[in-house]
């Protein structure tokens, strides 16, 4: 589908906005410890989106110190098995398949009329988007009614991470088919992995309210907005079994999965607007 008038409007109107400023601002308020306020927010929140709190850890909405933890509230694992296959890859989210496909001239397909390139994707480093060239990629939208943990689809062993600064556009349908190169502009934190598929990239996008990314390893790593690509190079000292959490949205998103060409196959059920679910089998190692 391509972008309508209506589209288009909703994303010209995000252009002059402070991105950073609001995702700022609701960093701080959805961090707000006050009793009433906060007890107010999560069953509004909760009431509104029909969360179900019986698959969280603590189901309890008054016991969470603010809204940011009930947010990310951790679920029971019985709630989300993790595809067990030696070859299943697992979703590493729930939310819905934005776009699912193979990386063409190294370019990811966004929406009808749009794309972007791996290497824009990946902050211009060219040695890793030589890597997926050819490959495979799946772009998963979380909604704010979504689980916002972030789990591994296979074992893996930390490669690189990369924080990339940016803007941050909203990333609803309405925008991905309206914003040119979506998810190479907004702001974003790459993590590159290998794996028994060979490399895979974990990328996670941030987006308009999203108030900070952070990883297992590293905490959070935005804030601070920071000028410039950053990199960390790992040694082998950051390993991650299938199904084990790799970071979380303080707010909602977008991940986006690469691998190289040939090592996996998607599942043929999944395709645009496909509801997923973390730990289901979403792929096949080759």
């Amino acid at each position: 589908m391509s972008a309508s008038f209506g589209d288009k409007l909703k994303a010209w109107l995000q252009y002059p906005l402070p991105h950073h400023g609001i995702s700022r601002l609701t960093h701080h308020l959805t961090r707000v410890r006050h009793r009433g306020l906060k007890d107010w927010a999560i069953r509004d929140f909760a009431r509104r989106f029909g969360v179900d709190m019986s698959e969280a850890v603590e189901p309890d909405l008054g016991a969470y110190e603010h809204f940011n933890a009930f947010f990310t509230r951790t679920l029971r694992p019985e709630a989300r098995p993790i595809a067990s296959g030696k070859k299943d890859v697992a979703c590493p989210v729930d939310g819905a398949v934005s776009q699912i496909g193979t990386i063409e001239g190294g370019r990811i397909f966004q929406a009808k009329g749009q794309a972007f390139t791996a290497l824009e994707l990946l902050g211009g480093d060219a040695a890793a988007a030589a890597r997926f060239d050819g490959g495979a990629f799946a772009t998963l939208y979380l909604s704010p009614k979504d689980y916002h943990r972030i789990h591994m689809p296979l074992d893996g062993t930390l490669t690189r991470m990369i924080h990339v600064p940016g803007r941050l556009f909203s990333v609803n349908p309405p925008a991905t088919r309206a914003i040119p190169r979506l998810f190479a502009r907004n702001e974003r934190v790459m993590c590159l992995f290998d794996t028994p598929a060979g490399p895979m990239a974990l990328v996670m996008v941030g987006a308009l309210n999203v108030a900070s990314i952070e990883t297992v390893w590293a905490g959070e790593v935005t804030p601070p907005q920071r000028p410039r690509v950053q990199t960390w190079d790992y040694a082998g000292e950051v390993q991650l079994s299938k199904g084990a959490e790799v970071g979380r949205f303080n707010m909602g998103s977008t991940v986006i999965l690469l691998f190289a060409k040939d090592r996996i196959r998607w599942d043929a059920a999944y395709g645009p607007a496909t509801a997923v679910r973390m730990g289901r089998k979403i792929a096949s190692i080759s």
